[in-house]
């Protein structure tokens, strides 16, 4: 059920962190009939650490949105829609600082969340975020750069264009099927970061060697908007990981 027809909110700082990920691993993560899109022969994982505000109905004043912190840790996939090869990422698990958020996704709105607490030590150019929560743990320390290394994207402009191209995520619902929700961002720019620290709890616990940081983005201050887009893929109901 989806009463908000759209989400706006304007993302004060977006971190895009990539792993390389082996896509016999990968594939045990996520339901058929998505499947892992492989980049140089990996499945890209990633860790999305984002901070909203204005966070708001579509038909409501910008002044009236809630504030919040979020995570997400996702793999990027593709699958088949009326004969085309079409790409996203699938959302394993979200989490917000927010109340509403985890009271009505999944409900209100797609994407089930859960509760996590942060705790933030930010400049202009250095992000420094902490979050834990019953299932989850993350430490990231980035700063802002202007070198890209990267096993995965020749340049920033490859690996900012494979994000945004994957503007749709798909999310498990509480019924163990999944909805999608699609992003789109004004005046989307991403620049490079130099990863001081990271841990994910997630990432962390895959078999040893399974998953690989490669690099990470920074988005700042880009106006975004969260829809239930109409996709009709071939076989949709997903009902458990495969493997």
């Amino acid at each position: 059920m989806n009463i908000f027809g759209t989400l706006r909110a304007q993302v004060r700082r977006r971190l895009l962190f990539s792993y390389r990920v082996d896509p016999v691993v990968a594939r045990t993560l996520i339901p058929e009939p998505l499947r892992p899109q492989l980049v140089d022969g990996s499945a890209v994982a990633g860790l999305c650490v984002i901070g909203l505000t204005d966070v708001r109905p579509g038909w409501l004043r910008p002044k009236v949105g809630l504030r919040t912190e979020n995570l997400a840790h996702r793999i990027a996939v593709e699958w088949d829609e009326g004969g085309e090869t079409h790409t996203g990422v699938y959302v394993l698990e979200r989490h917000s600082s927010a109340l509403l958020p985890v009271l009505l996704g999944g409900r209100l709105f797609p994407g089930f969340q859960k509760r996590a607490r942060f705790a933030l030590d930010e400049t202009a150019t250095r992000y420094r975020v902490r979050a834990t929560g019953d299932d989850v743990s993350i430490d990231v320390d980035v700063e802002l750069t202007d070198r890209w290394e990267s096993s995965l994207f020749p340049d920033v402009a490859a690996a900012s264009e494979f994000y945004k191209s994957g503007a749709v995520g798909w999310s498990p619902r509480r019924d163990g099927t999944v909805e999608p929700l699609e992003l789109s961002s004004e005046g989307w720019l991403a620049s490079p970061g130099l990863v001081h620290h990271v841990e994910s709890s997630f990432l962390d616990a895959l078999p040893a060697g399974a998953a690989t940081l490669d690099s990470v983005l920074v988005m700042r201050d880009i106006p975004s908007v969260w829809e239930v887009p109409h996709i009709t893929i071939d076989d949709r109901r997903p009902l458990a990981p495969a493997g």
